[in-house]
């Protein structure tokens, strides 16, 4: 995999920063959530997603009411035991507000950040710092799934395989990984449960990078109406389980129906390889998506 762009190279070290990452939970678990507390994330953008993605997991696990939220659409009033922040940055404004409403209302919650010395790192309750998977590139990858893998070993999980099938992907010829999505006019992305943050992240991650006409949805509602859109040309990407008849349905359209029995977060890293493809392939650079910046600061 080519590593000439700041998002290359960070997407290439994701499975070791995993590791690395989830090495010290020891560390920091006291201030995540414990079973059984009432427990709400908040983020904006990619931090929602993953929020979305550890939300519906650790209620999967049976650890407690999850709610995720984007920091401007919470209903933390409704009364929750802790509140997760993740900010990439520590400057974002609408996680700055929701903080400041934490704070004086006295509810414990701990924020994830990449940057020391900002303000969100500085204010909060108590801060897990991941400076050694901060990036360069405007479009996020490694701090935002090795959030989440922290998160998911918070719950019990075992992530070493997932870094395995990670590792693997990366190592994967580009004909086989993605090769032929490359020329696709169109992707729709699906999930179930914890899965569907993973869905809604591939969506951002392909408008983001290469401009790309990208939608996400839950697996179950494609069919709802959704499934209009597809044709041949285009792409249907389910993560994690797949309903029953959704790919003859899907091929049925003669649209590629694309699915691995993998972890989805490790699928996930597949995608952002076709990301850079994307990107390659229509002469744009990935570091510097249309009308974003690095952290998004309201004025």
């Amino acid at each position: 995999m080519s590593q000439s762009t700041h998002l290359a190279r960070e997407i290439a070290t994701q499975a070791d920063d995993w590791e690395r990452v989830v090495g010290r939970l020891g560390d920091v678990a006291a201030h995540l959530p414990h079973p059984g507390e009432r427990v709400a994330t908040i983020g904006c953008g990619t931090s929602w997603f993953m929020g979305q993605a550890y939300a519906a997991r650790r209620e999967e696990l049976g650890q407690g009411p999850t709610d995720a939220y984007a920091a401007s659409e919470h209903h933390l009033a409704r009364g929750y035991d802790r509140v997760v922040l993740i900010s990439r940055s520590g400057t974002t404004t609408e996680v700055m507000e929701v903080l400041d409403g934490l704070r004086s209302a006295g509810t414990p919650h701990v924020s994830i950040v990449a940057t020391a010395g900002t303000p969100i790192a500085e204010q909060s309750d108590a801060t897990i710092l991941l400076d050694d998977v901060d990036e360069q590139s405007v479009v996020q990858t490694r701090f935002a799934t090795s959030t989440l893998a922290l998160l998911r070993a918070s719950l019990g999980e075992d992530l070493a395989p997932v870094a395995e099938q990670a590792r693997a992907v990366l190592a994967e010829a580009g004909d086989t990984a993605y090769g032929p999505l490359v020329d696709a006019e169109q992707v729709t992305f699906l999930g179930r449960g914890w899965s569907n943050g993973i869905a809604n992240e591939a969506a951002l991650k392909l408008r983001e990078s290469a401009q790309f006409w990208s939608e996400s949805y839950p697996a179950m509602e494609y069919r709802h109406g959704p499934i209009s859109i597809a044709a041949p040309g285009r792409v249907v990407w389910a993560f994690g389980e797949v309903p029953e008849g959704l790919r003859e349905q899907v091929e049925a359209t003669g649209a590629r129906f694309e699915h691995r029995d993998i972890d989805p977060l490790a699928d996930l890293v597949r995608l952002h390889r076709l990301c850079l493809a994307k990107a390659d392939a229509a002469g744009l650079d990935p570091d510097a998506p249309r009308n974003l910046t690095r952290s998004i600061v309201l004025t």
